[in-house]
């Protein structure tokens, strides 16, 4: 899906918020902040059966995970230090929406185990190249990105599709099942590409 790819094609958007949100106060940290509270907010929906509202977290933490680095550009402060909280926080959030969903009713803790295990470890490879030199790795078939928009999309149909859609599986099983079995071979498709390079 590689959602990722895009994100150079919307630097003019991001930009101007950007500017606009450190001229009124936001720091990158803040920002980063915000992004993990909005994230155990988006669980706590998912858990209680709420996906509307789960979805409309999952978007603010998109947001103001997409928004911190671009401030901290502009105020000329991005370092080392934003960057690794970034990467720990959006981990975490990670793993506060997924369990959310897997740990109420919305989906089958063994599917949702699955799910999060190929959502860590594509995440987990892409920064273990950073750590031995390669450098960070974006690529492969399922990123961040896309992890959210299907978020966004599977958490609207759960709405609307509530129960088991096929075979006892419900919407977010399927979503679930999507993250493990593609976040796994984003997770080889990095392993590779570092282990020819090193």
């Amino acid at each position: 899906m590689t959602v990722d790819n895009l994100r150079p094609r919307v630097q003019w958007i991001v930009e101007p918020v950007a500017k606009g949100m450190a001229k009124v106060g936001f720091t990158p940290n803040a920002c980063s902040v915000i992004s993990f509270l909005v994230a155990i907010a988006a669980g706590a929906a998912f858990y209680f059966e709420e996906p509307i509202l789960g979805v409309v977290c999952v978007l603010l933490n998109a947001f103001f995970d997409g928004v911190d680095g671009a401030i901290a550009r502009v105020m000329g402060s991005a370092g080392a230090k934003g960057d690794f909280l970034d990467h720990v926080i959006d981990r975490y959030a990670d793993i506060f929406i997924i369990c959310g969903i897997f740990a109420g009713p919305l989906a089958s803790p063994f599917i949702g185990v699955f799910g999060l295990t190929g959502v860590l470890m594509s995440s987990y490879l892409g920064t273990q190249s950073q750590a031995v030199g390669v450098g960070r790795v974006y690529g492969g078939i399922l990123g961040r990105a896309d992890r959210l928009l299907l978020l966004i999309v599977f958490g609207i149909a759960a709405a609307f599709i509530p129960g088991a859609v096929y075979a006892g599986l419900t919407v977010m099983d399927v979503m679930l099942i999507i993250f493990g079995v593609f976040g796994h071979i984003t997770a080889a498709q990095r392993f590779y590409g570092t282990w020819k390079q090193l």
